[in-house]
């Protein structure tokens, strides 16, 4: 089991709070104090280097170790003991917190003291640095490489590539009522204070929440929150998954489930509650992505991460395997406009080695093989081929029909891929919002969003470039290629009337002129015509073309 989850008064967080900003605790001196390779070789899970640049400050005996003359012997002890779990001398640490002192960490749970004069911290604590809502501080639970041992089943996650992956994907825009399901330690509910009147905060365990109240607290003075009145805005609840806000509704969800696919084969395996939601199979994000259309109000949106099983081909010979999407797809509720995005894709033996690396079962050899084995018995007789992974998109479109009727994109981007996808996701919706509010009725062709697309008047997106491929001494390319760079950075390949079209699309003519005059050109037929707008109207939803 964990240690108990540390708690701040108003008062000790206050005091807290003025003792990491003066130290300062932040993430450019945490790698100034460590060095650039030693904090990317911490960024891998690797402390040794850091252990060793943190020890040149703390250790007057160590090799190398200098005098104090820059003062960075408090920042020193923090590092050494909220980043790196180790023992630090507290004298060192209680110059580090002048205003709450040695005892108030004591009294909230943060150190414990050793006879020998050090203290050991009890949690993670670690600085965040994002440009809304700015520079802040995260308490989880202990990492395995602070416990060095696994991860206990009551484990609180802290900052990980999964949280800032959807942190960064999430389409930021004001909202009265948000909704983060499955807070964890609190990160998604942080971001969405800077842009939401009031967040609520749900979990299963209780230990999330204690965590999430803890940063609240902590962060207060950043988030605008008033440490008296926190209520006011955050509101946490306790239980599975939606059943705490049944009968709410809300402008935008936020959720990183515990998706992670987990063998039920043996009643004895550790269940890790923070990335296992005790559901065979994918069956929680089914049962969620199901589900969410209840709680999502009227152009409310949600987003997460998920990961969605792929079945083995049939026995039948010669039989098709079916698509990844097919699944997910089956999964969102009638009404409802979803996108999927397939990031990544691993076979049973991938997925069952980055789940049990993830909690470090690997230091537990027989446990590790005993494991790894029921992940590939276990998808093996339920027929699982590989899993995918990605980011969902859901929303209930407005009722007026601004935002068109119900509809499902599913498409798979394995390549390289901005971290922060928010911006150029929402530029993309509010494309497909542009061509679907336009429509009144009109029809083109049996669709009425290419009449709008008739209508508009584009240019070639700013960061996307033209790449061609011809053999030495061909006459014309036989390969045309558009490219992003930036966003999704797709990739398009190109035919010789959207290549003419995109170089003519400098805003001056509607795109209804530029393929009358490719017709004449290049003698294209009624039908030749409509596929050209439907490739244009594919190629301006993707963000290869812009209103000028």
């Amino acid at each position: 089991m964990s240690l108990p989850v540390p708690s701040l008064t108003p008062t000790s967080a206050a005091a807290l709070a003025a003792d990491l900003t003066a130290l300062p605790y932040t993430t450019d001196a945490v790698e100034g104090l460590l060095g650039p390779v030693a904090t990317a070789a911490l960024d891998r899970e690797h402390a040794e280097a850091a252990r060793m640049a943190v020890a040149r400050v703390l250790d007057p005996a160590s090799d190398g170790a200098a005098p104090d003359a820059s003062g960075t012997r408090p920042l020193a002890a923090v590092v050494g003991a909220f980043l790196l779990g180790d023992p630090v001398p507290a004298a060192a640490l209680a110059a580090a917190v002048p205003t709450l002192g040695l005892d108030g960490l004591r009294e909230a749970g943060l150190i414990v003291d050793a006879p020998d004069g050090t203290a050991r911290a009890t949690c993670d604590l670690s600085p965040y640095e994002t440009d809304e809502p700015g520079r802040l501080w995260v308490a989880s639970d202990q990492t395995a490489l602070q416990r060095r041992g696994p991860l206990p089943e009551d484990h609180v996650l802290g900052i990980g590539r999964a949280s800032l992956t959807l942190a960064g994907a999430v389409q930021r825009r004001p909202v009265d009522a948000a909704l983060d399901l499955g807070t964890g330690c609190g990160i998604q509910t942080l971001h969405l204070l800077a842009h939401a009147q009031h967040v609520t905060a749900t979990d299963l365990a209780p230990r999330c929440l204690e965590f999430t109240r803890f940063n609240l607290l902590l962060n207060a003075d950043v988030l605008g929150l008033d440490r008296e009145r926190l209520e006011e805005r955050v509101e946490l609840l306790a239980g599975d998954m939606l059943e705490p806000v049944a009968g709410r509704r809300f402008d935008m969800v936020v959720s990183n489930p515990p998706f992670v696919i987990t063998p039920r084969t043996d009643p004895d395996a550790p269940v890790l509650t923070y990335r296992d939601g005790g559901r065979e199979g994918d069956r929680l994000v089914a049962e969620l992505l199901a589900g969410l259309s209840d709680v999502l109000a009227e152009g409310g949106t949600a987003q997460l991460l998920a990961n969605w099983e792929i079945p083995a081909a049939p026995d039948d010979d010669g039989a098709p395997a079916p698509a990844w999407d097919a699944r997910p797809r089956s999964w969102v509720a009638e009404g409802i406009q979803a996108w999927f995005v397939q990031r990544d894709v691993q076979d049973a033996a991938g997925y069952a080695e980055t789940w049990l690396q993830d909690s470090s079962l690997e230091l537990d050899p027989e446990a590790y093989q005993r494991r790894y084995a029921q992940y590939l018995e276990d998808f093996t007789a339920r027929g699982v081929a590989g899993v995918g992974f990605g980011h969902v998109w859901l929303r209930r479109p407005a009722a007026d029909g601004s935002q068109g009727r119900a509809w499902t994109v599913a498409e798979e981007l394995t390549g390289p891929a901005d971290d922060a996808l928010g911006a150029a996701w929402a530029a993309a919706i509010a494309r497909r919002d542009r061509l679907a509010a336009g429509t009144g009725g009109a029809a083109s062709d049996g669709d009425p969003t290419l009449a709008v697309l008739r209508g508009l008047h584009l240019r070639v997106a700013e960061d996307v470039t033209e790449e061609r491929h011809q053999r030495f001494g061909a006459e014309h390319p036989e390969v045309i290629l558009a490219r992003q760079g930036s966003g999704f950075r797709r990739t398009a390949r190109l035919d010789t009337a959207t290549a003419g079209l995109l170089a003519a699309s400098d805003g001056e003519l509607t795109v209804g002129q530029i393929v009358g005059a490719l017709a004449a050109l290049l003698e294209l037929d009624a039908p030749a015509q409509t596929a050209l707008l439907v490739a244009v109207r594919e190629l301006y939803e993707d963000g290869f073309l812009a209103e000028a």
